[in-house]
């Protein structure tokens, strides 16, 4: 019977919904969200100061990069959300359209995309960038989780041959844009996920060696192109100090190393609190090439010195430490292995991004997360949050 007031409703309908909404929210981990967003802002900050002085010179507006890179973040945060809101079971079930279409758009590049300095890596739409590689990131993991979920956590040979064929796809694609940086991450991402994914030592081990002797390899016949050459092997006579007359040197390492030197004078004048945001000499001017992207922490080296680095760093390790809480209380294999392949990736990149900056890793190109100025990077990292808070917020689903 239905009264003046609508029509009857049993007490527990419309509930047990309510609650289920409210218990996974109850999960949500805000300390990753928060290093997530106060890290980027972090590296709005360093953008700005590292750009404002060159572009005035050009006449331009000085809040050009820093304001396309706090857009960036803002659309990143809406994506991490959304991402975190579904199920991360619901992305693995769709796993094969994920990776296909990523594939799709790493092959349309080779022809419509934006070539530049030798690469042709991405979409231009307008002043606007669009990296596939870097997308390539999120859905091999959820690809490879997939994949390694479904053999149980024992993988036989005949498994660990196909993962190498999914993963040998884009990274052969990534290769020949050529995007080194990139398909150094996916090669962590293959080796942090097989470590956990139940391979067999003696094939993890083979791999390994495989790897090193291939980069062996390719340095020593010269497969690369000889300024790829030098920025790998730079790092290895980088100078401390150096002079402009430094790049009327013969050596073919001359521009890599000067730029790894000016990176390490940056990071070392500022000593222990820095020289004062704004206020670096040679991070502010221009003088650190690629400084809004590369070399982003000489920036935070010269400006807050070594106590501002090491809290950064410091966020860095207890985000990693976030996400590997969020792996350990995973409640299935599948979450397990998508936490443990982001996690691959942030440690990475940190490490060979810091290390690069202080001239002791080689300079491959590859973005700190969340502080390098880059929209589809900066995108991807968002997402990779999104995909383990999920992890997180339906372990009980």
């Amino acid at each position: 019977m239905t009264s003046v007031l609508g029509p009857r409703v049993s007490p527990g309908v419309g509930l047990h919904s309510r609650s289920l909404v409210t218990s996974k929210w109850r999960y949500f981990d805000p300390v990753l969200a928060v290093l997530a967003v106060g890290i980027s802002a972090f590296g709005s900050l360093m953008i700005w100061t590292a750009t404002r002085d060159n572009l005035l010179a050009e006449g331009s507006s000085p809040t050009f990069y820093v304001k396309k890179q706090i857009i960036f973040t803002v659309l990143g945060v809406v994506i991490m959300m959304a991402v975190a809101t579904v199920d991360y079971r619901r992305y693995v079930n769709f796993a094969p359209v994920l990776y296909g279409g990523s594939i799709l758009a790493l092959l349309a590049v080779y022809v419509v995309g934006h070539k530049s300095r030798g690469a042709q890596a991405w979409f231009q739409f307008g002043s606007y960038q669009l990296e596939p590689s870097e997308i390539c990131k999120v859905t091999l993991i959820v690809g490879m989780a997939a994949f390694l979920a479904a053999f149980g956590g024992k993988l036989p040979l005949r498994g660990f041959l196909a993962v190498l064929v999914l993963f040998l796809v884009p990274f052969a694609l990534i290769y020949k844009q050529p995007d080194l940086g990139t398909a150094l991450v996916l090669m962590i991402v293959l080796l942090a996920m097989l470590a956990v994914g139940g391979v067999r030592p003696l094939h993890l081990g083979v791999l390994t060696l495989l790897g090193i002797l291939g980069i062996a390899a390719v340095l020593h016949f010269g497969i690369l192109q000889k300024y790829q050459t030098a920025r790998l092997t730079s790092f290895l006579n980088t100078p401390d100090q150096v002079s402009p007359g430094f790049l009327a040197s013969s050596s073919t390492n001359a521009q890599a190393e000067y730029n790894g030197a000016l990176s390490k004078m940056a990071i070392s004048s500022g000593g222990v609190h820095g020289k004062g945001i704004g206020k670096g000499p040679l991070t502010n001017t221009g003088e650190v090439p690629e400084q809004q992207t590369d070399f982003i922490f000489s920036a935070v080296g010269e400006q807050v010195g070594l106590l501002g680095s090491a809290l950064l760093l410091a966020l860095f390790v207890l985000m990693v430490w976030r996400i590997w809480r969020a792996s350990v209380l995973a409640r299935d294999q599948v979450g397990m292995y998508i936490c443990v392949g982001v996690l691959g990736i942030i440690a990475f990149q940190v490490f060979e991004n810091t290390g690069m900056a202080m001239g002791i890793m080689p300079i491959a190109g590859i973005p700190l997360p969340f502080m390098s100025y880059g929209g589809t990077s900066l995108i991807a990292m968002y997402a990779l949050m999104g995909l383990v808070l999920s992890v997180r917020m339906h372990r009980f689903n």
